[in-house]
């Protein structure tokens, strides 16, 4: 597991402008913006949150902290866990566990304390403090955000990597895990032991099936340790499945700096991010749950069909426009959509491939959904990296866009855009763009799939022997088709390739 984020690399050599934020230094601030109001001191802690970066502090923690400055509950604030990174312990414990959260629409930005997170612990070295928070009786949720990576579970198969190192480690270690299941299991073995409730496990990533990933990486882990554990586990701990959504980039220097210069807060550590956040849970729970519903989040009894609609429309786009923008010389999401031609495939895209192969959800208005994504896409204040989106591009290739690629080629439906999307990947694996400039390629298979791409140049052959392709590969024509547009990238550009891709497609259309 690796935490996603990492601490603005640079403090610039001036004097501070903006106030520091603190629990001090609250009154000053709230004359600007708003602050917690309430009595951070006697907020219990019901959440411990494993892997607090950017995404869960611009998200579920905003959530919880409406629940207590709303005057709901005060019985779900949060005790936060990093397992890879002392910085988020080390700048935000300074802070009295406080950050601004700022909201930036087309035409409008705002700002805000939040302060539902009231520790902060680094795993490594605060181990017995991370045990105690997950064994206290009071912990009745434990959420995470720890990447797909940290499930260790085969993209494929769906098995769990029993012999990777980490997990190795940790049926090793007595008290200080590597990973998250080393702890969850070891504080669900003692409250078994002890008669205390077991807690939920609250999966917030991104990825196909969180509660059955979720489920299967812990149960597994346990059953390495103590089969009858693994069996009480698998009965009577609750694994809600989520679909989460709100647009959250890494924070840069300059973002700091905003901060500062804009509402006079000396953050070292703000987040920045979109005003659209969404957050829909399936309503089973170990214990007691935060009337989540209060403020904003859905609670529903199956969450699949939402969570398709958003990872097909919203991570499969991701991908695509990551790759095919890149190669096009753009380094961000709204730089990238002011080009007419990209927007008018990310619009197409969507419109015309995705959207007819996924279901109706009641309640729902996917087309609406769709229309709002390109206008968050296109959000020149809340621009993320598209080098951030190409990251685990294998990952999300085959969770996200290869499905919808498989269906309409079952179902006879128009794909050329969802196959230049992978000929956009496969040609931004050999880690060059068309004017020779280095493209690095984070993924967790990067050196094979790099191999893999330019061993034949154009031919994609040796990349579709990648498990990812496993029935593609076998569809006629498909290795020929997809060569082709790799070569059309490679002689015509990307702009090119896509304007003629954009006719082609809606002539299929037209036929249907």
């Amino acid at each position: 597991m690796r935490y996603a984020d990492s601490l603005p690399s640079r403090v610039p050599e001036r004097r501070a402008t903006g106030v520091p934020l603190s629990n001090a230094t609250l009154p000053l601030h709230s004359q600007r913006i708003d602050v917690p109001s309430y009595d951070r001191s006697a907020l219990q802690r019901g959440v411990v949150h494993i892997g607090a970066g950017n995404f869960h502090r611009a998200h579920q923690a905003v959530y919880l902290d409406d629940l207590a400055s709303q005057g709901i509950s005060d019985q779900w604030g949060v005790t936060a866990v990093s397992l890879h990174s002392r910085d988020v312990k080390d700048v935000l414990s300074a802070q009295d566990g406080l950050y601004t959260v700022v909201q930036r629409g087309h035409d409008r930005q705002t700002a805000r304390v939040v302060g539902s997170i009231g520790s902060y612990h680094y795993a490594p070295n605060d181990s017995a403090a991370v045990r105690r928070a997950l064994v206290d009786p009071q912990t009745r949720v434990v959420s995470l955000t720890v990447t797909p990576n940290g499930y260790f579970l085969d993209p494929v198969t769906g098995e769990f990597d029993a012999a990777h190192p980490d997990v190795q480690a940790d049926l090793v270690a007595p008290d200080c895990f590597v990973t998250a299941w080393g702890y969850l299991a070891d504080a669900l073995d003692l409250r078994r032991r002890a008669g205390t409730a077991p807690f939920t496990v609250l999966c917030c990533d991104n990825i196909p099936g969180d509660t059955q990933a979720a489920r299967t990486a812990l149960v597994s882990f346990a059953a390495l340790k103590d089969p009858k554990l693994a069996r009480w586990i698998d009965r009577h701990v609750a694994f809600p499945s989520t679909m989460v959504d709100r647009i959250t980039p890494r924070t840069s220097d300059s973002e700091r700096e905003f901060v500062e210069h804009t509402f006079g807060i000396a953050d070292k550590w703000p987040v920045l991010t979109e005003p659209y956040s969404q957050w829909i849970i399936e309503d089973t729970f170990s214990d007691s749950r935060p009337p989540l519903e209060e403020v904003g989040a859905q609670f529903v009894t199956d969450v699949s069909d939402h969570k398709l609609v958003k990872t097909r429309l919203l991570n499969g786009t991701h991908i695509a426009i990551a790759c095919l923008a890149t190669l096009a010389g753009y380094h961000r999401t709204d730089e990238a959509m002011r080009n007419p031609v990209i927007f008018g495939y990310v619009e197409q895209l969507m419109r015309d491939e995705i959207q007819p192969l996924l279901p109706a959800v009641p309640g729902m208005n996917t087309p609406g959904y769709r229309e709002t994504l390109l206008t968050r896409l296109s959000n020149p204040r809340m621009s993320d990296q598209l080098s951030r989106l190409a990251r685990r591009g294998s990952t999300k290739m085959s969770s996200f866009l290869l499905p919808s690629l498989q269906e309409a080629i079952e179902q006879g439906r128009p794909h050329t855009l969802l196959m230049l999307a992978v000929a956009g990947w496969a040609r931004y694996l050999r880690g060059y763009d068309r004017q020779g400039r280095k493209i690095r390629i984070d993924d967790p298979h990067a050196e094979l799939l790099t191999k893999l791409a330019a061993m034949e140049c154009n031919n994609p052959l040796p990349l579709l022997r990648h498990e990812i392709f496993t029935e593609l590969r076998f569809v006629p024509g498909f290795a020929e088709r997809l060569g082709q547009m790799i070569r059309d990238i490679d002689e015509r550009g990307v702009i090119s390739t896509l304007r003629r891709a954009l006719r082609n497609d809606a002539r299929e259309l037209v036929l249907l």
